[in-house]
């Protein structure tokens, strides 16, 4: 009997964590791509903690439907998450958010930490953002998480 409510708990927190995800997706008019859109929203919601490593993703079809979007358009937003390694598509059973990579050291660290802040330098400037108020938020947000451990 404990073993049934046990894959019961588990089913149940697997669907309430799928709901929770769908719910939260929101298309906007931006000119921005809809797979691009998809894509960014799922990777906040896993910086979030909304999805956890191991949690199974909704199918693609469920968010589909759920956004009245093409099948491809979801397809190519779970490709290009696989690709960027945050999520692990297996076969005939579903998505599922991968494991954090371990933590960089030295060189390669710094390297992609130059990348990074490049890429949000560069996306900022394109959206009219003021560097230094992004950098301060930035630091606002990671002292907030971190005060959440």
């Amino acid at each position: 009997m404990g073993l049934t409510w046990r894959r019961f708990d588990v089913l149940y927190e697997c669907m309430h964590t799928q709901d929770q995800a769908l719910a939260a997706l929101r298309l906007g008019d931006t000119g921005v791509p809809i797979y691009v859109q998809l894509r960014e929203q799922f990777l906040r919601a896993m910086g979030a903690g909304l999805l956890k490593a191991g949690d199974q993703m909704p199918t693609m079809r469920q968010v589909a439907v759920a956004l009245k979007v093409d099948l491809n358009t979801v397809r190519r937003a779970y490709d290009e998450l696989e690709r960027a390694g945050a999520v692990e598509l297996i076969r005939g059973r579903g998505s599922f958010v991968a494991q954090p990579p371990p933590a960089m050291e030295g060189a390669a660290h710094e390297t992609e930490t130059d990348n990074l802040a490049r890429q949000t330098l560069a996306a900022a400037a394109a959206l009219g953002v003021d560097p230094r108020a992004l950098a301060d938020r930035i630091a606002a947000l990671a002292a907030e998480k971190e005060t959440l451990r």
